[in-house]
């Protein structure tokens, strides 16, 4: 005999229809990098959207198949792929990668009401390219990088504000503070990326491109809502 069902907490949020765009195969380009490019164009450009490059990177530990996920701020396209980056040493997600090298990106755009998901191998970029990137950032940032032993167990917010205080004595005067070798950026090479505009009803258009190896040739095809 099954236990009985417990009263939801929060049960069916009133539903929100998407209903301003459609999308088929013939309106996208035959490159999907170039289909991105042009959306996160779009979604850049626009006001309402605060945040476009808020991107939720997943990944999975092998072998307990545990999936976790987390909002990252997308930093760079090239022809092989999205990167993104962070500490790749004490990390939650440095220990998923380390066991199982593939993850996952979704986009969401609101007021557009489309998602891109992107799935693939990763791969690290090179120093030189994390050390382009690092020198952009913030000096508080940089400084917390250093600092911040991520994902790890720390005593309390005290902890933290020490080791933050104890790195900016060591860089005091120090102009260009260097890139620390446990953070870098991560590269998803996709083998598959989905184009999804929300359409009323729950019935979106869903424009898939795959292939089987990076140097494969993409196919385009629509799949079901």
């Amino acid at each position: 005999m099954s236990a009985p069902e417990e009263e939801p907490i929060i049960f069916a949020p009133e539903t929100f229809q998407y209903n301003k765009y459609s999308l088929d195969i013939g309106d996208v380009e035959k490159d999907p990098i170039e289909q991105f490019t042009k959306w996160f164009k779009e979604a850049t450009d626009d006001p309402d959207e605060t945040l476009a490059e808020a991107v939720t990177f997943a990944t999975a530990e092998l072998p307990s198949g545990r999936v976790s996920s987390r909002i990252l701020l997308f930093k760079e396209l090239d022809v092989r792929g999205f990167t993104v980056y962070s500490n790749w040493e004490t990390s939650k997600k440095a220990r998923d990668i380390q066991s199982n090298p593939h993850a996952a990106l979704t986009f969401f755009w609101k007021n557009s009401q489309r998602q891109v998901r992107i799935e693939g191998p990763t791969e690290f970029v090179s120093r030189q390219l994390s050390e382009r990137y690092f020198k952009l950032r913030a000096r508080g940032s940089k400084i917390g990088a250093w600092a911040s032993p991520q994902s790890q167990q720390i005593e309390d917010r005290t902890e933290l504000d020490r080791r933050v205080s104890e790195k900016e004595a060591e860089f005091e005067g120090v102009d260009d503070i260097s890139c620390p070798p446990h953070w870098g950026g991560l590269r998803v090479v996709p083998l598959e990326i989905e184009f999804w505009q929300g359409r009323n009803c729950r019935l979106h258009d869903r424009i898939v491109y795959k292939r089987n190896g990076e140097h494969d040739p993409w196919k385009i095809v629509r799949v079901a809502p």
